[in-house]
């Protein structure tokens, strides 16, 4: 069985889901760009069709599959087109914009019986797959804790362009940078969000003086999202969570990282930065923590680093996942329950009270 994919969008992330997809052995025979400058020569490259516009695309009846690489604000509406259209979609982060937009789109994808999956990429990095495989194997027994960060301290992307509007983008760092808050709800095992409790700060986010490397950026453009979120989720099953995020913050320099704590077991993800965005100065490290007795044991995990973050086989899981070759890494219902968190995030921080989240 071979898979036609087409290709929303010719940026920078296109590269890696193509490769993705030739792993997977997956052909591509379309790609759309509002850029036709960008758009046309990467279809020619890959010997794909070109067309217009994905209305276009759907029509053509050359795609089984979709890859929707654009800006936040259009994930929602171009993968409701394709799931009507009949085609599975695997979408970019973040799900949508809002949590109201990705029921629909979870919805829309059951009432088609198709496909639905996010480019949540870092659940296919070897560190967190070792560390699923030890909670799946129940050697943390039941996980009640876990802190997510991703923090930067200089490094608003596309300064002044789509990154920081927030009709574009729906929010700043919180919402792009969902990566390590993805990661401890799934070591969490997906439980239900009850209460958010969060805090915005946007005092970096007009300064040029805290730019990052990631995008072009325009001085005269918007910035009116915020540079830093912090916040606390009570879960319904009463297990917890710390989330920090920034895109501009006063620290050493930029940090991601998980951990969480079990009734048997702990367990860290870490990745440290000298600079910021430079992958050349990073240092990972993958550790698990438990008791023998009166002993603590603390263990290192080695594994093969991913210089793409996952995001190579993140796409070769979408195929693998059509063709019938693997379980899905992600689910529109994991969606859900992340765009809940984050939208309650901000109504947070914009009632200053805490807000509590219904079950969808």
């Amino acid at each position: 069985m071979t898979v036609r994919v087409g290709l929303v969008g010719a940026g920078s992330m296109a590269q890696y889901h193509i490769a993705g997809c030739r792993n997977a052995g997956a052909a591509i025979t379309a790609v759309t760009d509002r850029n036709e400058e960008s758009g046309r020569p990467l279809a020619q490259k890959l010997n794909a069709r070109f067309f217009p516009d994905l209305t276009a695309m759907l029509a053509s009846g050359l795609v089984d599959a979709v890859i929707i690489l654009t800006p936040n604000r259009f994930h929602a509406p171009m993968t409701l087109e394709a799931l009507a259209a009949g085609v599975h979609v695997f979408c970019e982060k973040p799900p949508a914009i809002t949590a109201e937009e990705t029921v629909a789109m979870r919805d829309a994808a059951r009432s088609a019986d198709r496909t639905l999956m996010f480019n949540l990429n870092n659940r296919a990095r070897a560190d967190v797959r070792a560390i699923v495989d030890f909670l799946k194997a129940g050697k943390a027994g039941r996980v009640n804790s876990a802190q997510a960060v991703w923090i930067r301290r200089t490094g608003i992307p596309g300064f002044g362009g789509w990154f920081t509007t927030r009709e574009l983008a729906g929010g700043g760092p919180l919402i792009d940078l969902l990566h390590m808050l993805d990661l401890a709800l799934c070591f969490l095992g997906e439980p239900e969000p009850d209460c958010v409790l969060a805090q915005t700060f946007d005092d970096f986010i007009s300064n040029p003086d805290f730019r990052g490397p990631w995008g072009a950026a325009r001085m005269d453009g918007i910035t009116d999202v915020e540079n830093a979120c912090h916040g606390f989720v009570r879960f319904k099953t009463g297990q917890v969570l710390t989330l920090r995020c920034s895109w501009a913050e006063m620290i050493r320099a930029e940090e991601i990282s998980v951990s969480f704590q079990g009734t048997r077991a702990g367990g860290m993800l870490h990745r440290t930065f000298e600079v910021d965005g430079d992958e050349t100065t990073t240092r990972d490290l993958c550790e698990l923590y438990w008791q023998d007795g009166a002993r603590p044991v603390n263990r290192e995990i080695e594994f093969a680093r991913e210089e793409s973050m996952g995001r190579i086989e993140s796409a070769e899981n979408f195929i693998r996942v059509l063709k019938g070759e693997a379980e899905p890494l992600n689910t529109p219902d994991d969606a859900v329950k992340l765009m809940k968190i984050i939208d309650a995030a901000y109504r947070s921080a914009a009632t200053e009270a805490p807000v509590f989240v219904e079950t969808v």
